[in-house]
């Protein structure tokens, strides 16, 4: 399903604009100087990252004592996409620091998109002592089978048992999620049956959804109906979302009967995802643009509106631009030393954003560390202003709310495009992440590097979009509100709390 979608025609104007960005960049890039309280040499190699630039001084800095820095510069080779980066990486994938091996190994991963990688070497790191190295590994491979690269196939055998088997349970739930990968393999129907098996005796509530979204993403023919029927009636309302879409992607209408139940849900996402089930199996489209709430739905209970103080505005900003280097956030150190930091924010205050709206407020905790210069657009774009009144343009029931555009129609934005920073940060429930532009149908997939003002928050999981989509933060409060709005409500003011 398309976050954005624009014609290519549109998107070829907007290449050749960026293209001509890119290479004004690289023509004057020079150091910039670390600014008080930051990370030092940060700053240099985001400005080098954002260029699509690969030197002698990221691989200086991978090869560098400081495993801060040689770790920020791992995650920096492999945002350049640059076959050139292969081998610094993989030497750098046998660190002894645990979080340098770990971005070593997701920044090779990255690199699987455009050039070969060698499936042997994320293999190896599929068995890594560290958990932090585990999930960048599980990552490499899924974009390696993505990329259609020889030797990823036969890994999905090790998925299914690392999804079974693994002692951390943020890696079984990343192993389960990349087998979403295997849904065309020979093996499919093996691998759904062990993943199954899986989920029965899957205790850890996080890992138990991670296995149901893949078997409805991947495997919903392949599901026996005991195991629906308890997924159905699981006690977390993530598993009961993904088993109730599941049924609609077997297309039996029989099953409209055991959907009824489900309007009932005590969970208003339950409810509004069997509302779109039982509309498929009646042959009906799923909803793609949510202009009112069905009388069949009852939507959430208004949520305690945040009345902190905003920040004051910057007084004489100029109109929105294109963030460079000087404008990120560098004071958090990327040390994903533990499964958890792979997974999540590193410790320290973040910047916060409070979203009004005609429904009530949301308040977003953001993630520099992994997205710099996602997180210095959103701020700048916040400090002017640009973003109070519009409309949230696009609402699509168990998928996302999407907000952005001056136009209000989502083929706008404020002329420019921001690099993409792909990071481990999960499409879980109540993340914040940018837009992207598509090609045209009938292969249709996502365009990097072309984000600009659009961002979108996502009402359950969707980690089908982890590969392309750069995840900046994630809600802190006023989730309910999401499940309020409809297309022709608006944020109203959207302004910077104090950090958290």
């Amino acid at each position: 399903m398309e976050v954005v979608g624009r014609s290519i025609d549109y998107y070829k104007v907007r290449a050749v604009r960026a293209l001509a960005g890119v290479v004004a960049a690289v023509a004057i890039l020079t150091p910039v100087a670390a600014a008080p309280g930051e990370q030092p040499g940060y700053r240099r190699l985001v400005e080098l990252e954002s260029a699509r630039t690969f030197s002698d001084e990221l691989t200086a800095a991978l090869a560098s004592g400081d495993a801060g820095l040689a770790g920020r510069a791992a995650l920096a080779l492999g945002r350049t996409e640059d076959s050139r980066a292969a081998g610094p990486l993989k030497n750098a994938t046998a660190a002894k620091d645990v979080s340098l091996r770990a971005l070593a190994v997701y920044g090779y991963g990255l690199l699987a998109a455009k050039n070969h990688i060698e499936t042997e070497t994320v293999a190896k790191a599929l068995s890594d002592p560290a958990g932090p190295v585990r999930i960048a590994a599980v990552d490499a491979v899924w974009r390696a089978r993505a990329a259609k690269l020889p030797g990823a196939g036969p890994l999905g055998q090790t998925l299914v048992a690392i999804a079974g088997r693994d002692f951390d349970p943020i890696v079984r739930a990343r192993a389960a999620t990349a087998l979403f990968a295997w849904s065309d393999a020979a093996d499919g129907t093996a691998i759904a049956r062990r993943l199954v098996a899986a989920f029965a005796r899957e205790t850890n509530a996080t890992v138990r959804w991670h296995d149901a979204w893949t078997l409805r993403r991947a495997f919903a023919t392949a599901v026996d109906p005991a195991t629906i029927r308890a997924g159905l009636a699981d006690r977390d309302e993530l598993v009961r979302i993904q088993f109730a879409d599941l049924v609609a992607r077997r297309k039996q209408p029989q099953a409209i009967a055991q959907m009824q139940p489900l309007l009932k849900d005590s969970s208003w996402r339950v409810r509004e995802q069997a509302y779109e089930t039982i509309k498929v199996l009646a042959g009906l489209q799923r909803t793609d643009h949510l202009g009112a709430i069905p009388a069949e739905i009852v939507t959430p209970a208004p949520s305690a509106q945040n009345t902190e103080a905003p920040l004051t505005r910057p007084a004489g900003v100029a109109a929105a631009r294109k963030p460079v280097a000087t404008d990120a956030r560098l004071d958090l150190a990327l040390r994903p030393a533990t499964s958890a930091l792979m997974d999540g924010p590193m410790p320290g205050p973040h910047p916060r954003v409070r979203i009004g709206t005609t429904k009530g407020t949301i308040v977003v905790r953001l993630y520099p560390e992994w997205a710099p210069l996602t997180v210095a657009n959103f701020l700048n774009l916040v400090d002017r202003g640009y973003y109070d009144n519009l409309r949230w343009f696009r609402i699509v029931p168990d998928f996302v709310v999407q907000t952005g555009d001056p136009n209000d129609n989502g083929e706008g934005d404020a002329g420019y495009t921001i690099p993409a920073e792909e990071n481990p940060l999960e499409q879980r429930s109540g993340v914040i992440s940018m837009g992207l532009n598509y090609t045209d149908p009938p292969n249709a997939h996502a365009i990097r590097d072309s984000a600009g003002t659009q961002f979108y928050v996502t009402l359950s999981p969707q980690l089908h979009l982890d590969k392309d989509f750069t995840v900046f933060g994630e809600i802190e409060s006023g989730f309910p509100t999401l499940g309020r709005l409809i297309e022709s409500d608006r944020m109203t003011k959207v302004e910077r709390l104090a950090d958290d």
